[in-house]
Parts: C-alpha cells; sequence; structure tokens
C-alpha cells in the first residue's frame, strides 16, 4: 500500500476515534468494562500516547536519526498485511504501559489533535526518507519512516476494535 493510502486510512481511523469519543459519556469513559482490562479512557491514552512516540521515531528517520538495520522477516508480513496476527493478547511492553493512564473526554480529544498536528508535519517528508534508516520499535525491532507510518495505521486498527469490544461489553 502506498504511503498516501496509508495516511489517507489514518486520517480516516483518527476520525473515526473522534466520532466514537463524542458517544461516550464522561462517566462510562473511565469505567472499567464488563469484560476487565483497560477503560476507553486507558485506551485512548495508549493509542493517541503511541501514536506520537511513534511519529517522533518515524522524524528521527526522516532526519537520518537512526541505525542502519534489517527489519524483521515476521514483521514484514505484519506490515504487508496490515494487521497483527490474529487470536494473541498483546503484552504492552512495561515502559509503554506505565505510560496509560486514565484521561478525560477533552485530554482524548487533544491527544487526537496533537497526533493528527505532528503527522500532517511528518507525513509530506516521509517519501524523501532514507529507507535504510531506522529507529527501533519496543516490540517489533527497527523500522523506517514509512514502516512506522504503517504501523500506525495497524495499531490504531487493532485498538477500535478493543474500543468495540468494550463497547459491546457495556450493551451485554
Amino acid at each position: 500500500m502506498g504511503i498516501d493510502k496509508i495516511y489517507q486510512s489514518i486520517l480516516k481511523t483518527a476520525a473515526a476515534y473522534r466520532q466514537k469519543l463524542n458517544g461516550f459519556g464522561a462517566a462510562n469513559f473511565q469505567l472499567e468494562p464488563p469484560i476487565g482490562g483497560w477503560s476507553y479512557s486507558e485506551v485512548y491514552s495508549h493509542i493517541f500516547d503511541s501514536n506520537l512516540l511513534s511519529v517522533m521515531a518515524m522524524n528521527n528517520c526522516i532526519k537520518g536519526d537512526g541505525k542502519q538495520k534489517p527489519t524483521h522477516f515476521l514483521v514484514k508480513v505484519i506490515l504487508f498485511f496490515g494487521m497483527l496476527p490474529p487470536g494473541k493478547k498483546y503484552k504492552v511492553p512495561t515502559k509503554i504501559a506505565d505510560r496509560v493512564k486514565k484521561i478525560t473526554v477533552s485530554a482524548a480529544q487533544q491527544f487526537i489533535t496533537d497526533f493528527e498536528l505532528q503527522l500532517a508535519q511528518a507525513y509530506p517528508k516521509i517519501k524523501s526518507a532514507n529507507t535504510k534508516i531506522k529507529t527501533k520499535h519496543p516490540v517489533l525491532g527497527y523500522l523506517n519512516a514509512k514502516q512506522w507510518l504503517r504501523f500506525i495505521e495497524i495499531h490504531l486498527n487493532h485498538h477500535y476494535k478493543q474500543l468495540i469490544r468494550i463497547e459491546n461489553s457495556f450493551k451485554a
């Protein structure tokens, strides 16, 4: 998939997150769901904080601040298919999990806006980034700027499905 399509997909998914955010009541936003795990609030905190960190990593690649390291074959498969392998529960690395917190709806809206603005600034530079320069993802290993963009898309979609599971658990 080309950079432009990935970018448009990310914007569309971010808009869906914003739309869904408007439907949560302030009280429900921070409640632990019946299925356990993260609240809506914590999902938003995680995904948009991680997205901002991903854009920072992408910018480092764009600036040439990285290493020439290979991308693992299995990671290339994930990026190609555009999804994390199904049926597996993923454990967030401790240093990322420690950043997750309960936030307000307005803080989540601001997170989305900050992400969209920073991504918009980085996006035009991705095409000219050296594909051999990579920065390290805490789980996937070394990614170049385009791969970071694709990871953001995959990660957004993964956690959007989590929001739907949480929503369904409240309806049950």
